[in-house]
């Protein structure tokens, strides 16, 4: 495939491995491993039985044909909000945990945002009896308190952040920090496409079943197994990385990605690292990074607790600058009003990462014909008291 990872961990110029000293035996172990595994029959066999029985896969495809009217196309909805722990975050987990135990790891660290991830990982913990620590901005611990009760109650010792703006990025160093002080016992767990090499592929092959299912739903519902559009939001851009996995290599098809404008990407209140950011290290992989001149890390901002990232995985960074992806910007207002869209138009309420998603379809033009799939990440039980507050951001839909 021409845009997969080498065997050095890049996707062109961007990814690797730079990482402390103390941490180089855990990741050129993982390195070693993690093909052997990930290729074994009786880790394929457990991980899709679990896929299939535990996570309730596969996930519906559902035409949504309200909206397909409203924006001229034939809309698919890919509904990973229907999975188990509400989004697309359990496939990678269910997949990492078997993975660690494998390799004899007996404690179990993550990093969370919108606490999706960490929901997930404390799920899989339990399932196999591992010990459990997430680390979360206060930030986000404070506007997700419902996923952060979830993580406790399935046992997991959840560990509030409070450097920098106490978010996603934040997590993640922290996390970095414990590895540092447990590396023999422990295994990172990290939740996207993001971190030193092996962990960006890893997610994307964790993540791949998305688009694996995606190719045979459409033959069965439109006779072809390939859409005109893929459409998902990024952050780290694991759920991106499952989207199009299997869809990279295929020019017949557009790739759109919408990551968080925040205010917007004049202002320094913006997540949208591919239009604002350049290229630097960051958690460990060359990649596209807010930074300043001095290469000191920007703090991102954005609605979206789970987009909240000042990074982006190098798979993205490298699929954007080579021309293979088109990334929108799409605003906090505009991820609002297209969360009350969906909601209001197909019964359906999105996370609000989603929402980005959904706020993309009204910066592209469509044939009727033309077949776009858009993956709907996770579900919004967790953002309604965010959608609440600003629900003046959604125009009509937020007239109740």
């Amino acid at each position: 495939m021409k845009y997969t990872v080498d065997k050095n961990g890049f996707f062109g110029r961007y990814g690797g491995a730079y990482v402390p000293e103390i941490l180089y035996k855990c990741v050129h172990d993982l390195q070693d491993a993690y093909l052997d595994i990930l290729g074994s029959d009786e880790f394929k066999r457990e991980y899709h039985q679990l896929l299939r029985d535990y996570v309730g896969r596969p996930s519906p495809l559902y035409y949504a044909d309200r909206m397909s009217r409203r924006y001229g196309c034939r809309l698919y909805l890919k509904r990973e909000d229907l999975n188990h722990t509400g989004a697309h975050k359990i496939n990678n987990t269910i997949g990492q945990i078997l993975l660690a135990r494998h390799m004899g790891k007996t404690r179990i660290i993550a990093e969370t945002g919108a606490g999706q991830h960490g929901v997930a990982t404390a799920t899989v913990c339990a399932l196999m009896g591992m010990q459990c620590e997430i680390f979360m901005g206060k930030t986000d611990v404070e506007r997700q308190h419902t996923n952060v009760e979830r993580m406790r109650m399935l046992g997991a010792t959840v560990h509030p952040v409070t450097t920098g703006n106490m978010t996603l990025s934040d997590a993640c160093s922290e996390a970095i920090r414990d590895w540092c002080s447990h590396p023999r016992d422990t295994y990172y767990l990290v939740g996207s496409t993001m971190g030193p090499h092996p962990y960006p592929d890893i997610v994307a092959k964790m993540q791949s079943v998305i688009s694996e299912e995606i190719k045979w739903q459409l033959q069965e519902k439109t006779g072809r197994d390939y859409p005109d559009f893929l459409i998902a939001c990024v952050g780290g851009g694991s759920n991106a990385a499952g989207t199009i996995y299997h869809y990279i290599d295929d020019e017949r098809v557009s790739i759109v990605l919408a990551e968080a404008g925040g205010h917007g990407v004049d202002t320094d209140y913006t997540a949208a690292t591919i239009q604002a950011g350049t290229e630097g290290i960051i958690h460990g992989a060359r990649t596209l990074v807010m930074q300043t001149d001095d290469g000191q890390i920007k703090e991102a901002f954005t609605i979206s607790a789970g987009l909240d990232y000042p990074g982006i995985g190098p798979m993205h960074a490298d699929l954007a600058e080579r021309g293979r992806e088109q990334v929108i910007a799409i605003n906090d207002d505009e991820a609002i009003r297209a969360g009350y869209e969906l909601t209001r138009t197909e019964g359906i309420i999105p996370a609000i990462e989603s929402a980005h998603a959904v706020a993309a379809l009204s910066h592209l033009r469509f044939r009727p014909e033309d077949v776009v799939v858009l993956t709907v990440s996770g579900r919004g039980d967790k953002d309604v008291e965010t959608y609440l507050v600003h629900k003046d951001m959604a125009g009509e839909y937020g007239d109740f």
